[in-house]
């Protein structure tokens, strides 16, 4: 059990599978110029875990402690933080990728990273909520225009960035297609999507046409092929921010547009996220929720890829 000076935390030490995870006892730290202590109640998992969990992607060699996603309590406030106060109850999401952290009883947050959590939800759906709304938000919203009646397609729209891109395309008055596997079509349609797709018996570049964007969650050959369904001057936006050329130059050729993107860190859209939790209008789906002691077994279950919405990480 931690004491009043340090916390638990899910480290690793090596590059690998679940199996690499670990509780381990660490100091706990103290929040400098505009930060913020946040005692943990509940941390997200996304798939970018598993994925620096096993190769290490933009961290590089372990050890470090996973994790973006924060929902909890101030703990303490470092000097000039005016926003928050110890005590108030707060969610967002660490800088992406190098603010990571969260898989913790504590972690320090920059204070623009955080905004109040929304009294309407508990910590385990705020925990859920960050990464996947903001990824979703900035590429509809910013990256896309997303405008009130224009045709969205969300790739793997039942996952934990396409189950809330979804809920965000239909808050904007957007017409929206979904792909998902045929067992996942009744979840789909219960957050509103108009079109289903069983991407296992359909060729989507076949069933979809003249669509003014596409949320492309999946990459490589995916990325390549949504761009034949767009209309002219419509949009690809992919969250895998690396790919073949071919992306680029085949947009080109058709006259439309390929973005690809990173999630950032923003307060304003986190206050847009909460406005729409607020309205009734977003809220995550939970697929599982661990102890920090289950983070292993949480990764096992992520790297299925089969999960509905998202898995949390709960900390007493």
């Amino acid at each position: 059990m931690s004491t009043v000076n340090t916390m638990r935390a899910v480290s690793q030490d090596v590059l690998g599978g679940p199996e690499v995870l670990k509780m381990i006892e660490v100091e706990r730290p103290a929040p400098g110029p505009n930060q913020v202590l946040v005692r943990v109640r509940a941390a997200g998992l996304n798939p970018t875990d598993w994925k620096h969990r096993a190769l290490g992607v933009f961290l590089g060699q372990p050890p470090f402690v996973l994790g973006w996603d924060v929902s909890g309590v101030v703990e303490s406030v470092g000097v000039g933080v005016a926003a928050f106060a110890p005590g108030d109850e707060v969610f967002g999401m660490l800088p992406y990728p190098y603010g990571h952290g969260s898989h913790a009883e504590y972690v320090l947050a920059p204070v623009r990273a955080l905004t109040r959590k929304p009294a309407s939800i508990d910590h385990t759906e705020a925990g859920a909520l960050p990464l996947v709304s903001l990824t979703a938000w900035q590429a509809l919203v910013e990256h896309a225009e997303l405008r009130p009646g224009q045709r969205v397609l969300v790739h793997a729209a039942a996952g934990g960035v396409g189950h809330v891109a979804v809920q965000i395309a239909k808050a904007r008055g957007a017409y929206v297609i979904g792909t998902a596997s045929a067992g996942k079509h009744e979840f789909l349609r219960g957050l509103g999507v108009d079109e289903v797709i069983d991407y296992r018996e359909t060729d989507f570049t076949e069933a979809v046409k003249d669509v003014d964007v596409v949320l492309d969650t999946l990459g490589g050959e995916t990325s390549v092929r949504s761009l034949r369904v767009l209309r002219p001057g419509g949009v690809v936006v992919s969250i895998l921010p690396v790919g073949s050329a071919e992306f680029d130059a085949e947009a080109e050729r058709l006259g439309v547009r390929g973005v690809r993107m990173l999630v950032d860190a923003d307060r304003a859209d986190m206050n847009a996220i909460a406005d729409l939790v607020e309205q009734g209008k977003l809220r995550a789906t939970i697929a599982g929720t661990f102890p920090l002691a289950g983070a292993a077994e949480a990764h096992a279950l992520g790297d299925t890829g089969r999960t509905t919405g998202k898995l949390v990480l709960t900390v007493d």
